[in-house]
This record gives structure tokens, C-alpha cells and sequence, in this order.
């Protein structure tokens, strides 16, 4: 990937140029156009909640969101947008968009892969969904249409005013897990980008500037031998015993990595009945460290603990690499655009049906919970380096451009991601609420980037300063094709 300086506006703006953009008068038509896409999403909010829910019930995961794609193209078609669906080589990605003559290139992401085998009914106590198989327990229902919602809102904004440049929604599929934004990195969609927005669902309303984990993962597969368990164990060799002393190992090697490093596992296939030595077996492995130098070096140690695994057990070993991904890379001079809006639009207000929705569930939550008023406050713009809590492929785009993000109360306060409690709370109008705060806030960020050429040069130089000019991306993924079957379940007798 070739990195490119931005031509928005030279290095140096003139003295002319600088009073021109502190006038009141330019100030004054930027709080307008700030003010009508607040406006815009707010009047459209029960279209874009009733998208939210539709994505909400089908819960499509990874490489498998076809109809959920399916609805935001549609959306963005009739708003006008260019839509080209299968980009990257994967059939439930695209990008869309709108361009009104020359100008800045602003990026909008849009995520909506739920997570496999977890569910939840939009109820405050734990109640599953018979045969669902998947829920949307990170909110990227909510991701999905907030972003577009943003996005169409900035298009009329920019036709209604003469705002000059181009609004992109890149769908964005299976990010759990799928890295499907790499792809789209390595194919160079974000090439001409000039800043790149995005958000998530939370428990709180935030924009401060941090850094995530990278994470490199893969499916480590064994074969062996089967025989009956009882009659002829002697010529048996079991893919499941290499995968528990591979197990067994990388859980001893956990005492000798960076503290930072996060290693997870599970084993996806172990076998079929305890009476035939299982000749075939399955585990998908996770490796995070803040650095994706580290990722990559202690990844390389596991697959050599698979490989002792199958020598140990007389067995046969080999991985499929299925993601990697990038660390965060802030962009203080942004996030404080994104925070200082935030702040502007304010948290998400309960009405009493929903307040009570939210006690029944809070009771659900640990002791250390946060009040549930703080889903009405902003949270204080912070500013850290170092790697927090999860991974997101975000990262590799934040590697490409200058990139920033947020997250909003779409949850009740103290809730985790990936819980059933987050599923049942994004699937009602508390996660609507948080879903058009966010809205909003991208929306606004945006109108800053296309009013004020000397945020987009201060995003750019601090991007600039943060990357090396030697720097060549590399993919912590290499040059497979997309897993476009990373979410099939794995079977017996050898294969998938």
C-alpha cells in the first residue's frame, strides 16, 4: 500500500485563508450545517431504528450478512449513493458513494456481522430465541445503520449547501473475527481517503483517543488414526490428544510472554463419540499484544507448540490462518473533533417504559455496575498509547488514513460486549437512542471536515508523524483470500 500526502490543502494556510475560517460569519453557516444534519437523522430516526431491528433479527454472521448488506445498499440507492457490492473479493462488502465535484474524501465505516452461538429476546431477564443460532451481542445492527444514517444525512447537507466533496459508507462485513476491512485495506479502497470515521456500540458515551490490541488468529487441525477405543487403542492416534497437548503447552507458555499478550482458545472439533479415537480435531486460537510485531512473533511460538503437539502424538498437523489485524492508531487532533461534538449532541435520556427496562436489566449486572444515569453524560476526553481491552480491524484502516471513532450508550451502563444482556438492550429503543447519538455526532464530525481544510491537514500531520516514511504495510493476515467459510462449523473425518 503506497501512502499518499494529502492535496486538500497545502502545507501552510495563508494568513487570508486562517481569518477566514475563525469569522463569525463561517462559524455561523457550520453550526447551521451542523444543526440540519442533527436534525435530518433526528426526523429519520424511526426509519433508521426499524433498519437497526431488521439486521437485529436476522443476525447474520460473518461472510454470511447478505440480506443485511442487502438492506443498507438498497437504503443508500435510493438516497442517491453509487453502490458497488462484492469489492475486495467478498460478496457482502461495498462501498458507496456520493460526490458532489472536487473536495475532501470522507469515509464513514459500517459494520453488521453478529456473533455465532450466542441469543437473546429483546426481554430484561436471560430468555433465548429457540433455533437462533447467532445474536447481535457487539451491536453492529446499531453500527450499521447509524453510519448510514450519518452518511445520508451529510449527502443532503452537502447537495442542500453546494458543500463540495465526496461522503463514502464502506460496508464493512465480518469483524468478528473475519478482518474483512483488511481486505479492503489490502485491495486499496481507502487509498484516496482523506479521514475516515467510525463508532461502536457501548455502555457509555465516549471519544477518547486510545490504541486497541493487535491479534493474529488461526484453526489449528489435526489427523490422526481412528480405532476402537476399547478393542484397539494400540492403533489408534487421537487428534484430540494433540490438540489438549498443544493446549497444554501454550497455557505453560503463557508464563513466559509479555504481560500484555492475550491468548484464547476453543476447540471446534474434539470428536464424535468417546468410543472411536477421534482421527481428526479442531482448535481456533487468538494471539493479542499491543504491537503487531509481538502478535506476530508469539503466533509464531503457538504454531511451533502444534507442531510439537503432533510429533508428541503421532499425528498430523496444519493451520489456516484466518485473521489478523492491526493495533489502534490514534488521532488526538480528530478525536477531539468527534469528542467536542459528542459533547454537543449529549447521552442517551430514558423515558419511564424504557428506565424500567433498564432497572430490571441492571439488576442482571455486577455490583460495580455504573449508575444507570451516566447513560446521559459524556464521558472526559482522555488521550492513551496504550492497547485496550479487544481488537477491532479498524486498526489496519486507522494504518491507511487518518482515522477516528466513538462509542455510544446503545447498552445500559455497565454492560460487556459479547454478553446476552447487550443483545437484549440493542434490541429496543434504548439502543435506537444510543444508535442516533452516534449518528449524529459522525454526521457533525463530518460537516466539520468539509467546512474546515485545516482539521483534515491537522489530522493528516499527525498521522504523518506517527508512521515512518519507510513504512510499508504488511498484513498480519499475508495474502490469503478472504475465509469466506471462517463461520461453517467444522466436522469429522478430516475436513470442515
Amino acid at each position: 500500500m503506497t501512502r499518499r500526502r494529502s492535496a486538500v490543502l497545502p502545507a501552510a494556510l495563508s494568513f487570508f485563508a486562517a481569518a477566514l475560517l475563525a469569522s463569525p460569519a463561517y462559524l455561523e453557516a457550520q453550526d447551521a450545517g451542523k444543526a440540519m444534519v442533527a436534525e435530518l437523522i433526528e426526523s429519520r430516526a424511526t426509519e433508521y431504528g426499524t433498519m437497526a431491528q431488521q439486521i437485529w433479527e436476522l443476525a447474520e454472521v460473518g461472510y454470511q450478512e447478505e440480506e443485511s448488506a442487502g438492506l443498507l445498499a438498497s437504503d443508500l440507492e435510493s438516497e442517491g449513493f453509487e453502490v458497488t457490492m462484492g469489492v475486495a473479493d467478498i460478496p457482502t462488502a461495498f462501498v458507496a458513494e456520493w460526490s458532489n465535484g472536487e473536495g475532501p474524501v470522507v469515509g464513514i465505516m459500517a459494520e453488521y456481522d453478529a456473533l455465532p452461538g450466542i441469543n437473546q429476546d429483546r426481554v430484561p431477564e436471560r430468555q433465548t430465541i429457540p433455533g437462533k443460532g447467532a445474536g447481535h451481542a457487539c451491536g453492529h445492527h446499531l453500527f450499521a445503520a447509524g453510519s448510514t444514517a450519518a452518511a445520508v444525512a451529510t449527502r443532503h447537507w452537502m447537495e442542500e449547501t453546494g458543500t463540495t466533496g465526496t461522503i463514502r459508507l464502506y460496508g464493512t462485513p465480518a469483524e468478528e473475527g473475519g478482518a474483512g476491512k483488511v481486505y479492503m485495506v489490502r485491495a486499496g479502497l481507502f487509498d484516496d481517503v482523506d479521514v475516515m470515521l467510525h463508532w461502536h456500540a457501548g455502555d457509555q458515551n465516549s471519544a477518547g483517543a486510545y490504541s486497541t490490541l493487535a491479534n493474529k488468529s488461526a484453526k489449528f487441525r489435526f489427523n490422526g488414526v481412528s480405532a476402537h477405543a476399547a478393542g484397539a487403542p494400540e492403533r489408534g492416534r487421537s487428534a484430540l490428544d494433540a490438540v489438549e497437548a498443544m493446549n497444554h503447552m501454550v497455557n505453560m507458555m503463557r508464563e513466559h510472554v509479555p504481560q500484555e499478550t492475550r491468548i484464547h482458545y476453543v476447540i471446534t472439533y474434539g470428536g464424535a463419540a468417546p468410543n472411536v479415537i477421534p482421527d481428526f480435531s479442531e482448535v481456533y486460537y487468538y494471539v493479542r499484544h499491543p504491537d503487531p510485531a509481538q502478535a506476530r512473533d508469539i503466533f509464531d511460538r503457538v504454531a511451533q507448540a502444534a507442531e510439537g503437539a503432533a510429533m508428541g502424538t503421532g499425528t498430523s498437523m496444519e493451520f489456516e490462518v484466518i485473521h489478523g489485524i492491526y493495533n489502534l492508531l490514534p488521532n488526538v487532533a480528530l478525536q477531539q473533533a468527534v469528542h467536542a461534538n459528542l459533547q454537543e449532541v449529549g447521552g442517551v435520556i430514558y423515558d419511564d417504559e424504557e428506565w424500567d427496562f433498564a432497572e430490571a436489566l441492571y439488576e442482571t449486572l455486577p455490583d460495580d455496575a455504573p449508575p444507570l444515569e451516566s447513560a446521559a453524560e459524556v464521558q472526559p476526553f482522555f488521550h492513551t498509547e496504550e492497547g485496550r481491552g479487544g481488537s477491532t480491524d479498524v486498526g489496519d484502516v486507522s494504518w491507511a488514513v487518518p482515522t477516528a471513532g466513538m462509542r455510544a450508550a446503545t447498552w445500559i451502563p455497565g454492560t460487556s460486549a459479547h454478553s446476552w444482556q447487550a443483545i437484549a438492550a440493542g434490541g429496543t429503543d434504548i439502543g435506537n437512542k444510543g444508535m442516533v447519538v452516534a449518528a449524529k455526532t459522525l454526521a457533525m464530525t463530518a460537516v466539520d471536515l468539509f467546512t474546515d481544510p485545516e482539521l483534515v491537514a491537522a489530522a493528516r500531520a499527525e498521522y504523518d508523524d506517527r508512521i515512518p516514511d519507510d513504512w510499508v504495510y504488511e498484513p498480519l493476515l499475508g495474502d490469503r483470500p478472504p475465509p469466506l467459510d471462517y463461520r461453517e462449523p467444522s466436522t469429522g473425518g478430516g475436513g470442515r
